[in-house]
C-alpha cells in the first residue's frame, strides 16, 4: 500500500535530515543502490537531468530506478515553467518521492541553458517555475541553491530569493553555503574556492523557522552533520565525502542521525550487491559500471588500496563478474569469508 501524499512528504522530510548530494556522473542508479545498502534512511538524489531531456528524450534511460532506492529524489535542471511542470509530472509518475530544482550548478553547459546557479539572479523566474511544478504534481517540489553568484551580496540576495520562492510554495531548501562564480572558476573550483558562510544558512533558518533548511558544502563527517542539526538546522547534505568514503558517512547514519537501526557493514553491503551485479550483467551491462561507485567502500582500512586496484584494473575486462568482486573483497583485512 502506497503512502498518501501528505504521509510521503512527512517521510521524505524526515529522510532529509541527511541527504546525499546530486553529483553529475556519480550518483547514478548503481551508486544509489549501493548507498541504500549502507543506509536505509538517508535521502538519495539522482544526477541532475534537464527538463527538455525528460520531456523529449529517453525517459526510461534517464529516470528508471530500483524500488529499493526509496526514499529517492530526482533533480531537474531547467528554466521554462511549463516544461519543468511537465518534467515534474513525468518524474512523479515514475515514482520519485521528491522533485528538486537545481539553482546551484555553475557549469558552462548549465549557464548556456539559463539554469543552475545563474537562476540566483532571477528569483521571480524561479518562483514562477516552482509554482507551475507544484501545480503539476502532488510530489513535493524543493530547491537546491547557492548563497549567491558573482558580485551579489549573499546577505541581501539569499533572503530575497528564499522569500520569493517560499511564497510560491516551496517549503524545503538545500543551500550550498558558497557563492558560485560563473566566470573565472571551473565547476570543481566553485566547490572549493569561494569561502563557506555557514552562519548565513543558520540565520536563514532563524528568519524562516517554518521552512525546512538543509545545509550543504564542505561537510565531510557525521560529527559535523550532527553539530549543524543540534544548532537548529533541519538537514545536512553531504556530497563528495559520502561518495569517496561512503562507509564512514553512511554506516553509522541510521543510528546517529535517525535513531533507528544498527551500524551497517560495508563488506556485507558488497556481498548484498552481488545479485544486483548479476542481474545487471545478464542484461548486457558491464561490471565497472557498478564497481566504479564502490571503490571507496573501505577507505582508510587495511587492504583498501588492493581492493581499489583490483577493481580499477580488472572490472572492465570481458567476462568480469561477481567472482572478481569477491576476490577484491578478500584483499580487505578483517573481512570474514
Amino acid at each position: 500500500m502506497q503512502p498518501t501524499d501528505d504521509a510521503r512528504k512527512t517521510l521524505v522530510s524526515k529522510a532529509a535530515r541527511l541527504s546525499l548530494a546530486p553529483m553529475m556522473d556519480w550518483t547514478d542508479r548503481h551508486c544509489r543502490y549501493f548507498h541504500r545498502l549502507l543506509s536505509k534512511e538517508a535521502l538519495l538524489y539522482t544526477e541532475m537531468v534537464t527538463s527538455p531531456a525528460v520531456v523529449h528524450g529517453k525517459r526510461d534511460q534517464l529516470l528508471a530506478f530500483n524500488d529499493a532506492e526509496h526514499p529517492v529524489a530526482v533533480q531537474l535542471g531547467g528554466s521554462d515553467p511549463k516544461e519543468l511542470a511537465e518534467a515534474t509530472r513525468i518524474s512523479a509518475e515514475y515514482g520519485y518521492d521528491e522533485v528538486n530544482l537545481n539553482c546551484g550548478c555553475p557549469s558552462d553547459r548549465v549557464q548556456s541553458g539559463a539554469f543552475g546557479a545563474v537562476l540566483m539572479k532571477s528569483p521571480d523566474l524561479v518562483a514562477a517555475c516552482v509554482a507551475e511544478m507544484i501545480a503539476a504534481s502532488p510530489v513535493e517540489v524543493t530547491v537546491k541553491c547557492r548563497i549567491g553568484v558573482d558580485d551579489q551580496e549573499p546577505h541581501e540576495v539569499l533572503p530575497d530569493f528564499i522569500e520569493k520562492v517560499s511564497v510560491a510554495g516551496v517549503r524545503r531548501f538545500t543551500i550550498h553555503a558558497r557563492k558560485a562564480w560563473l566566470q573565472g572558476l571551473s565547476p570543481k573550483e566553485n566547490r572549493d574556492i569561494p569561502p563557506l558562510d555557514y552562519p548565513l544558512i543558520h540565520q536563514i533558518k532563524q528568519t524562516w523557522p517554518d521552512l525546512h533548511i538543509s545545509i550543504n558544502g564542505g561537510i565531510a563527517t557525521l560529527d559535523e552533520a550532527e553539530k549543524h542539526l543540534a544548532d537548529g538546522l533541519d538537514g545536512v547534505m553531504i556530497g563528495r565525502a559520502a561518495y569517496h568514503n561512503p562507509a564512514d558517512v553512511l554506516c553509522e547514519a541510521d543510528r546517529r542521525i535517525y535513531g533507528t537501526g544498527e551500524h551497517t557493514d560495508a563488506a556485507q553491503a558488497v556481498r548484498d550487491m552481488l545479485p544486483y551485479i548479476e542481474n545487471h550483467l545478464s542484461q548486457g551491462g558491464r561490471l565497472h559500471q557498478i564497481t566504479r561507485h564502490m571503490l571507496g567502500a573501505f577507505a582508510g582500512r587495511p587492504g583498501a588500496r588492493a581492493w581499489r586496484r583490483k577493481l580499477s584494473e580488472e572490472a572492465n575486462r570481458d567476462g568480469a563478474g561477481p567472482e572478481l568482486v569477491l576476490a577484491a573483497l578478500s584483499e580487505v583485512t578483517g573481512v570474514a569469508e
